[in-house]
């Protein structure tokens, strides 16, 4: 499994930590923005780097971090074919990969502590979609969205 992951100035000390234990846990990172942070480094572009390495199928999964995640949440969902989630928990976590088969997950560095971050992080890479007919048929909807513009 390869994930990409990314931050803006406000999540890139997350993002770091994220990494390392990415990588202690045997899991393949492409850091999109590995430098240290300027003021200027804002969410969309971070956000958008990782939805574009997953579409491309340069990595597996996205992780995107900012103040909030909110910013990210949104930017990440711009890229079709992307289903990003914002969570806050562990139990969101894991129902955003069962039932919404989510690509991205968006974090916040404002929000979240770093241990809560890393429960989030290990319970999404470790779940994975049911595929049950229910939540297929709901994600074609989604899907129809973003070339016809209906569900």
């Amino acid at each position: 499994m390869r994930i990409a992951v990314g931050a803006d100035h406000a999540g890139w000390e997350l993002k770091s930590a994220l990494v390392a234990w990415l990588r202690e846990q045997d899991i393949a990172c492409l850091d999109v923005n590995p430098q240290p942070p300027v003021c200027d480094d804002d969410y969309p572009d971070a956000a958008a780097a990782v939805a574009r390495a997953v579409i491309s199928g340069e990595s597996d999964l996205g992780i995107v971090i900012c103040g909030t995640g909110v910013g990210s949440c949104i930017t990440a969902n711009k890229v079709a074919g992307v289903r990003a989630a914002l969570c806050t928990n562990t139990f969101c976590a894991r129902l955003s990969r069962e039932h919404n088969d989510a690509n991205v997950l968006c974090l916040g560095a404002r929000v979240l502590g770093t241990e809560l971050a890393l429960d989030i992080v290990h319970t999404w890479v470790n779940t994975r979609f049911s595929g049950e007919a229910r939540h297929r048929r709901r994600l074609e909807k989604v899907a129809r969205l973003e070339t016809e513009g209906d569900a």
